[in-house]
C-alpha cells in the first residue's frame, strides 16, 4: 500500500490535483519492482475530496489530458476504485443537501469553488472537468462506493449519480449506503 499526496485547492486549482495523482500512480508503477508492488493490480481508495480523485483516476484511465510531467510512457490507470463519499457533480450538491445543513456549495468560498478557481454556477465547464461522471466509459474499473445517507457535507445523491452513470456504461459497481440513526443532529 502507498499513500500519495496532491496539491490542495489552497495551493493550486483543478486539474492540478488529478495531475498529481496520475503522476504518483505512474511513479509507483515505474518503481513497482523496488516497492514490491504488482504493477498490473493497482487500486485506489479515497474519502471526500480523495473520493472524487480516486473516482477520477478510475474514469480517466484512457484520458491523456491529465497526464502531465514525468514518466508519460507509464500508464496512470487503476484496476479498482473504492470511493468513500466523494463529490461528483458540484452543481447538484446544494439541491440535495440535508434539510437544516449549514454547508453551502454554491458560495464563492466553498471548497468546490476554491477547487475550480471561481463560482461553480458561473464556471460550469470547469465543474464538468472535475466531475468523474464526465469521463465514464465501459472501460472503467470496478467501483465500490460507500456513503452515509445522512452525510451533512457531501449529499448521498452524489454517489447515486456516479453509481447510475457507471451502471449505464456497464461498469461493475456497488453502492453501499451506511444508514445513520434518524435522530442525528448537524
Amino acid at each position: 500500500m502507498a499513500s500519495i499526496d496532491y496539491r490542495f485547492s489552497t495551493d493550486a486549482i483543478f486539474p492540478a490535483q488529478i495531475e498529481d495523482c496520475k503522476a504518483a500512480v505512474r511513479w509507483l508503477r515505474l518503481n513497482a519492482d523496488i516497492l514490491n508492488l504488482n504493477p498490473q493490480r493497482f487500486g485506489a481508495w479515497g474519502e471526500s475530496a480523495g473520493g472524487n480523485l480516486v473516482a477520477l483516476l478510475g474514469t480517466t484511465g484512457n484520458v491523456k489530458e491529465f497526464d502531465v510531467g514525468e514518466n508519460l510512457d507509464v500508464p496512470s490507470n487503476v484496476q479498482a476504485v473504492v470511493d468513500y463519499f466523494g463529490p461528483t457533480d458540484f452543481l447538484q450538491m446544494d439541491a440535495h443537501r440535508l434539510p437544516g445543513s449549514k454547508y453551502r456549495h454554491n458560495t464563492l468560498k466553498s471548497p468546490e469553488s476554491m477547487l475550480i478557481g471561481g463560482p461553480i454556477q458561473e464556471l460550469k465547464d470547469r465543474v464538468a472537468r472535475a466531475n468523474p461522471i464526465t469521463y465514464v466509459t465501459k472501460d472503467a474499473p470496478p467501483f465500490l462506493i460507500v456513503h452515509g445517507d445522512r452525510d451533512p457535507h457531501v449529499p448521498h445523491h452524489q454517489s447515486e449519480l456516479l453509481e447510475a452513470a457507471l451502471k449505464q456504461a456497464g461498469v461493475p459497481v456497488t453502492l453501499y449506503t451506511v444508514k445513520a440513526p434518524v435522530s442525528v443532529n448537524f
